[in-house]
């Protein structure tokens, strides 16, 4: 099964890891908790009526964790190796990825120590899919843009990064639509494990 380690626990990168996790891949989410969303309370959030920052990254994080990502909480990602396979340096250790979701919001050091290459702005240069130069390796939410922040625009992000990660692991064009009795078996699939 694929490795998918995500670098960071906001909307970014908590949608990354749910997208990836709910659909069979091995996740692995870095988090120190530094996320601009203690700092927030939603109002434009689609479906969202009013939730302040906290409260929503609880939810966001135990929704990921339910379908099965591993989150690290406090544990910080002091590199990322590319040479050859991908890893993931912390002081407790080196983990192996497939894929990389880079979630760190404005922070871009880790992008440029891996010489993912940059726009003339100073963000990070993605394609549509949020993949950087750097092959496996996807850039999310602030760090892809010098100014529009929003957390509705870096969960997109972090969602459009793990569906290109599960197209290239299923070798088709992969989309995460559920029906309603797709959500009566997952959710009577988590009760029976949770």
């Amino acid at each position: 099964m694929a490795h998918v380690a995500v670098v960071g626990g906001g909307p970014a990168g908590l949608s990354a890891a749910l997208f990836a996790a709910k659909n069979g891949l091995d996740v692995t989410v870095f988090d120190t908790d530094g996320t601009w969303m203690h700092k927030a309370h939603l109002f434009n959030y689609l479906g969202v009526d009013s939730i302040d920052g906290d409260a929503y990254v609880e939810i966001a994080r135990e929704q990921a964790t339910r379908f099965g990502a591993d989150l690290r909480q406090g544990e910080e990602v002091t590199a990322v190796g590319a040479d050859g396979d991908l890893s993931v340096t912390t002081d407790d250790g080196e983990y192996d990825a497939d894929y990389v979701v880079l979630a760190t919001g404005a922070k871009r050091g880790l992008a440029e120590e891996l010489g993912c290459a940059f726009t003339e702005e100073g963000a990070v240069d993605v394609d549509v899919t949020m993949e950087t130069s750097v092959d496996g390796v996807y850039a999310t939410g602030a760090m892809v843009r010098t100014e529009e922040w929003q957390a509705v625009i870096s969960a997109g992000d972090g969602a459009a990064a793990a569906l290109n990660v599960l197209t290239r692991e299923k070798g088709e064009h992969f989309h995460d639509f559920d029906t309603p009795a797709d959500a009566d078996a997952a959710l009577g699939t988590l009760v029976d494990e949770g």
